[in-house]
């Protein structure tokens, strides 16, 4: 990914922080010289490995976890918020009028070696592992043993579960660092009168980037 220096950014936590804000992950493969790409939700475990692992699941139909007996490079590209920025925010269209439509975006991509993990009994801990972290704060969470042994057996053997033990991440946050301070205020303001969420979110961001 193309990252001019003022949108870097390698704190850890915060690309975490967006990995777990923004979980829908999009897993790129190449498959016979062709690349795939599935949206798969990942849990992050941070505690496994120097930046951590991806846990997740897919169809057994899906071809894609086969690619992962060949040991090649998997990415799993994460978008967080994004929005349209207009230059009639911008301190500078009334100055001097220079200015043009921008998008603002942060994103991260995690790069690793996937491995599929077919085992029932391995398959249901990562399924746990998801509901459990993704039913977390409900009035009355859902457990995978709520369901029928049975159900949740055959349900196990035509699911995969995946394992992307991360060996590099790439954050970009495009959030009008660039700009100067009259213009960031302007922008910030600009998103926040927005109706979409993804935009007010944005305008905090451009307020508050991370380092």
């Amino acid at each position: 990914m193309y990252v001019l220096p003022p949108f870097g950014i390698a704190d850890t936590a915060a690309q975490h922080e967006l990995v777990h804000a923004h979980p829908l992950g999009t897993w790129i493969v190449v498959d016979n010289g062709e690349p795939v790409a599935n949206p798969v939700p990942f849990l992050l475990d941070p505690s496994r490995g120097e930046f951590g692992t991806l846990v997740g699941h897919v169809a057994r139909a899906n071809p894609v976890w086969k690619t992962c007996a060949r040991g090649e490079a998997s990415l799993v590209v994460f978008q967080g918020p994004q929005a349209y920025v207009s230059p009639s925010w911008y301190a500078g269209k009334r100055e001097h009028g220079k200015v043009v439509p921008t998008w603002n975006y942060a994103t991260v991509q995690a790069h690793g070696v996937a491995r599929a993990l077919e085992d029932p009994a391995d398959v249901l801990r990562i399924v746990s592992q998801l509901t459990d972290h993704f039913e977390a704060g409900r009035e009355h969470p859902w457990r995978v043993a709520d369901a029928p042994a049975e159900y949740t057996a055959q349900l196990a053997r035509v699911i995969v579960g995946i394992e992307i033990p991360l060996t590099r991440l790439v954050g970009k946050w495009k959030v009008s660092q660039n700009r100067g301070e009259a213009d960031r205020a302007g922008v910030a303001t600009g998103l926040r009168a927005e109706a979409d969420a993804q935009a007010r979110e944005m305008a905090s961001l451009v307020e508050r980037p991370p380092r």
